[in-house]
């Protein structure tokens, strides 16, 4: 892969991440880390509740691949391993020929994205996992196994796996990314607006397949990774260790490949500390341990982002307070205002603001800061309603 024809294709991808993140409120940081996942060729996982556009995100993103084949499924427990990866012929099996027609399935997809992906059942379970892993499919008749062009699978759920069975699948997809319903009341504003109003022709930058494929198989992994960055993801380890969040062998070592591709898609040829935020969707098995994970993550490389999250916590406070509160009187719950949350509320949104300015001057992300001040909209806007009994439509932008 030439010079010339790598820059154009992180130009491109990095393109495609920017009319997403336009298009779809609060997930710039989730567009951005599925490309990454594509990019090193592994499986991602899209967690959250129903309603958070999981499917039509990823719709848009692997519809701008062009010439390559796309494959969607929705699980259940029902699904047959043949729906999934070839239908039995009938034409054959009438003139006593065991085949499948695997032409529009799983066996012959580029991309994949795999819907409620731990309700697979139990038949299928094999065969999806001997497809994530190794990319084969084992024909039904007992051929010969089948190599599959997959270059990555998005998977989506409502939920985590409760069983042995799906904690295997799960553990095979590299990457986790947790979503949830709009946080900044600007954005929502915004999508009700959106619901109603004339849409103009987004802008629709694609990416050949071709040229994807080889920036996953050339391009990304003759990406530098120094040994400042090797120090770094041991020092990381260790610290997650202290916290007994232990990561295998194995996912430490594919990580590797998605710091070369986060690096790739921003045009730079050796990884760089920012590089590393996006182990934040790695390290992690239940959602319960990913804002320690973040944290330890940011504090190595983020030192903005890792006081944003500080921020975060004294929101989470006042949030809480506000829900104890409920019922009590409207003179209670002003003096409340007055003498706390106000003045909290406006220094945490003054600070944001002042640590997006120096994120942006020193070139590191923004992803964090960004979500907690949409955070800290939300809380504000609860505050003035609830509390102070402002009509939604009468809450002053933030200042």
């Amino acid at each position: 892969m030439g010079p010339e024809e790598t820059r154009d294709t992180a130009e491109r991808l990095r393109a495609i991440c920017g009319e997403l993140a336009e298009r779809f409120y609060e997930r710039d940081e989730v567009v951005r880390t599925l490309v990454v996942t594509l990019l090193a060729g592994q499986h991602s996982l899209v967690l959250g509740p129903p309603g958070t556009a999981k499917s039509e995100m990823a719709r848009e993103l692997t519809g701008r691949i062009e010439g390559a084949a796309y494959w969607e499924i929705l699980l259940s427990k029902f699904t047959a391993p043949t729906r999934m990866f070839g239908p039995i012929d009938v034409a054959a099996l009438a003139r006593g020929e065991y085949r499948q027609v695997y032409g529009g399935r799983a066996t012959t997809a580029h991309i994949a994205f795999i819907d409620e992906i731990f309700k697979c059942s139990t038949a299928a379970l094999n065969e999806t996992l001997g497809f994530l892993n190794e990319r084969i499919y084992h024909p039904e008749n007992g051929g010969a196994p089948l190599a599959c062009p997959l270059i990555g699978a998005i998977t989506a759920s409502n939920e985590l796996p409760s069983g042995a069975e799906s904690a295997a699948i799960y553990d095979r997809l590299l990457v986790r990314v947790e979503v949830g319903y709009l946080a900044d009341p600007a954005n929502f504003a915004a999508l009700v607006r959106s619901a109603v109003g004339r849409r103009t022709a987004p802008a629709r930058t694609t990416v050949a397949l071709e040229a994807l494929r080889r920036a996953v198989t050339d391009a990304v992994p003759a990406v530098d990774v120094p040994d400042t960055i090797v120090d770094a993801v041991c020092t990381l380890r260790a610290a997650l260790r202290r916290k007994e969040l232990i990561a295998s062998d194995r996912r430490w070592r594919q990580a590797v490949g998605l710091l070369q591709a986060s690096a790739f898609l921003d045009g730079r040829p050796a990884v760089a500390e920012t590089d590393l935020s996006v182990l934040t969707h790695v390290l992690w098995d239940s959602p319960a341990e990913r804002p320690t994970v973040e944290r330890e993550v940011l504090q190595l490389v983020n030192p903005d982002a890792g006081e944003a999250l500080d921020l975060a916590d004294t929101l989470d406070e006042l949030e809480a307070q506000l829900d104890a509160m409920a019922g009590q009187s409207r003179e209670a719950l002003s003096d409340w205002v007055i003498k706390n949350a106000h003045n909290k509320l406006a220094r945490a949104g003054i600070r944001l603001e002042k640590l997006r300015e120096e994120a942006v001057v020193a070139g590191r992300s923004t992803a964090a800061i960004d979500r907690v001040t949409g955070r800290q909209r939300a809380v504000r806007a609860r505050v003035l309603t609830e509390a102070l009994g402002l009509d939604a439509g009468m809450v002053p932008a933030q200042p």
